[in-house]
């Protein structure tokens, strides 16, 4: 079998800018919703048997009190933030699995719940659907994989490599290094996408790293400096590492057969009704969260 595990807070930012509004009878926007909807139901059309949503219920989680900076739902939309309670709503009245997340992320519980799954000799292969980059620490060989579903590529243990130079155990290091502008946190400063990746791909983790820049035997332009840099700053260095690490110990589910499909529940009518006969209105400049 093939678990596909879905990010429900990308999949709401993505159709909150993609598709035109829409208003229930009392108001509400809904827009955003009836296409997430619509979109896995579609999963559900072509085949796929077993499906989990994680959604952030709040955008704040653990990591807001390890660093200050980190994301909030601070200039989010009204609109669209007031559309995650119906969107699990809706999601669970499917019939389909929702993650709602507090203390953790919606990607802590993709990250779990991949780690679960693939640990069942009865599953082919984890699809991770998400273009999130925190994701790809997940990815293991062909058998648990990203799925971008806006684009329709999928990125194995090889397609991580050649996207970002490290393979993905290295992943949390290299973020922390580089830093994630959509989490918050800034990196090491010099530290770009390909001195991170040469120094990675040859030491692996952040504290492998040698202090001196000529036991390297990398191509790594300003090596003397980085390495400075990098002494200087171990210590948030290792906290963003912290920060870009996804938890793979939340007890989602003990079977996977719990993630099976078994059609909507009776209350799944009047949710798709409401979402039905939403009146449409124009479209939002186009935005996107990636």
């Amino acid at each position: 079998m093939k678990v596909y595990l879905v990010d429900g807070t990308y999949e709401l930012f993505r159709h909150y800018y993609a598709v035109p509004s829409a208003r229930d009878a009392e108001g509400r926007e809904v827009g955003a919703v009836r296409g997430v909807v619509g979109s896995v139901l579609g999963m559900l059309k072509a085949g796929a048997t077993h499906l989990a949503v994680a959604t952030d219920k709040v955008i704040e989680s653990f990591r807001n009190s390890l660093w200050a900076g980190y994301k909030t739902g601070d200039g989010v939309e009204p609109d669209l933030l007031a559309q995650f309670p119906l969107l699990e709503e809706a999601i669970a009245a499917a019939g389909i699995v929702v993650w709602p997340m507090v203390e953790f992320e919606a990607d802590d519980a993709l990250a779990a719940g991949a780690a679960l799954a693939a640990r069942d000799e009865r599953v082919e292969q984890v699809i991770i659907c998400t273009p999130d980059k925190d994701l790809a620490q997940c990815v293991c060989g062909n058998s648990v994989v990203q799925l971008n579903r806006r684009t329709g590529m999928t990125c194995d243990e090889a397609g991580v490599i050649a996207k970002f130079g490290v393979p993905p155990v290295s992943i949390p290091d290299y973020l922390a290094l580089v830093g994630d502008a959509a989490d918050g946190y800034p990196g090491l400063p010099g530290w770009g996408a390909k001195s991170s990746a040469a120094v990675l791909a040859t030491f692996g983790r952040i504290e492998a790293v040698p202090a001196d820049s000529r036991d390297w035997g990398v191509n790594a332009a300003n090596a003397s400096t980085l390495a400075a840099t990098l002494v200087r700053e171990r210590e948030h260095a290792l906290l963003f590492r912290t920060l870009a690490t996804l938890r793979t110990d939340i007890p989602l589910f003990e079977d996977v057969e719990e993630l099976r499909w078994k059609g909507p529940t009776p209350e799944f009518a009047a949710i798709g009704e409401r979402l039905d006969k939403a009146v449409t209105e124009k479209k939002r400049k186009a935005g996107r969260r990636d």
